[in-house]
């Protein structure tokens, strides 16, 4: 579904990206793990053509997005909820996942998807007249991947999901993760909790300092000697 090849990307004369190339096939659950500043939210923000690439291509279901403008390619079926989940505060719940449905190919299904979003985090139903900016952090992490799923997306891509959140929260969002990826969503997931995220992902990249530096199926990594001792604290 989406094929990253030799991805290099420089914020002014410091590269952040040095030839990344890593594949998420269709209904995978692909993690990409590495320690902060590895580049792994860069990889994301150019996938959605928030940054344009030095080189390299991105080829999602078909289509080449390298330099596609962001409204076209969540238009393709990439949806992305970015670190901080980026909500307005002074929305409420229902606003924002309306706006989640802004797409023309998204536009028909928005009752459906709707109630296929309260079916999965049932506290955003109770509470579609508040204000994102006083919902818990829990509560706003769940609005911001109800937001993206609003789009119909093939692809749904989580930048650091559990950031902040309190190790319950922490695992019933990643029950709700396996869910939506359960249901038919290919997931590509950016996670610093990297023993939980190897628990569900079917396949892992690591990134250090802008480079793949090992790839596998999630639970090899997870036994991995040098992932255990760099990562997992053992």
């Amino acid at each position: 579904m989406l094929t990253v090849q030799h991805l290099s990307v420089f914020y002014g004369d410091v590269q952040a990206l040095w030839e990344v190339t890593f594949e998420v096939r269709q209904g995978e659950l692909v993690t990409l793990v590495g320690s902060n500043g590895a580049g792994k939210t860069t990889t994301l923000r150019t996938i959605s053509g928030v940054v344009a690439p030095a080189s390299g291509t991105i080829t999602f279901d078909g289509h080449d997005i390298t330099r596609r403008p962001p409204h076209e390619i969540v238009a393709l079926g990439v949806g992305h909820i970015p670190e901080g989940r980026r909500l307005w505060p002074r929305m409420t719940v229902l606003e924002h996942l309306e706006l989640g449905a802004y797409a023309a190919t998204a536009r028909p299904q928005l009752r459906e998807t709707l109630g296929w979003v309260f079916s999965l985090f049932p506290r955003l139903a109770e509470r579609t007249h508040q204000l994102a900016g006083t919902l818990s952090g829990g509560e706003q992490q769940m609005l911001a991947i109800g937001r993206a799923l609003m789009g119909r997306p093939k692809l749904l891509m989580l930048d650091e999901p559990s950031l902040g959140l309190a190790p319950l929260l922490v695992a019933d969002l990643f029950r709700a993760i396996r869910e939506i990826n359960g249901q038919g969503v290919t997931v590509l997931l950016v996670e610093q909790n990297v023993h939980q995220v190897l628990e569900i992902a079917h396949r892992a990249y690591v990134l250090e300092t802008g480079r793949i530096v090992k790839e596998g199926p999630a639970r090899d990594l997870l036994t991995d000697p040098a992932i255990k001792e760099a990562y997992l604290g053992l």
